[in-house]
């Protein structure tokens, strides 16, 4: 099995450290932790990597957390988005939620085991959101796939180039191309 991505964000670097070591300690080697400590950062990173999961703090410079899990949003929608916060403002919550698609809300300072129960859920949604989207293929591939009758079609026309090309006349009837070489008329 893989190991789960994640990206940290927040600008201040010693909640990053303590972010990773908590995780290292709980996850290990299934957890492949990677931080920016800036919002623009972490999007140049993801235009470029794949991740499943992203924590992301609230108040930052330059680009706030909601905004950033918006952008998020739109560049790798089956990333599960979460929000690190000191701030428990209900409105926030809802904004997060509601307009950036977050799928959990976190307060700071956290309690370990909370941090990874709540990691351990993204870890169970990035897994679902992976299983829909390999279920969507799979569904595309086969509308993707020749039909029976397309399939004997192919096959004639290997045998006789232009035997399923039928030209129609105005009232239905099947046009047959001009005989020739039987002589001149």
């Amino acid at each position: 099995m893989n190991p789960t991505r994640l990206l940290l964000v927040d600008d201040e670097t010693a909640v990053l450290s303590a972010l990773q070591r908590a995780l290292r300690q709980r996850f290990g080697s299934a957890l492949v932790v990677s931080m920016c400590s800036d919002a623009p950062a972490a999007l140049e990173r993801l235009r470029t990597h794949d991740v499943d999961l992203v924590i992301s703090d609230l108040r930052m410079p330059v680009m706030d957390g909601i905004e950033f899990m918006r952008r998020v949003a739109v560049l790798r929608p089956h990333t599960v988005r979460m929000i690190l916060t000191g701030s428990s403002d209900f409105a926030t919550a809802q904004a997060a939620i509601n307009g950036a698609g977050v799928f959990r809300y976190l307060c700071k300072p956290w309690q370990d085991d909370e941090l990874a129960a709540h990691i351990e859920a993204a870890i169970a949604q990035a897994g679902l959101n992976a299983a829909q989207r390999e279920a969507a293929q799979a569904w595309q591939d086969r509308c993707d796939a020749p039909s029976a009758e397309e399939l004997e079609r192919r096959r004639l026309e290997a045998l006789e180039p232009g035997i399923t090309h039928v030209e129609w006349g105005p009232d239905g009837e099947v046009l047959l191309p001009p005989i020739t070489g039987f002589g001149s008329p």
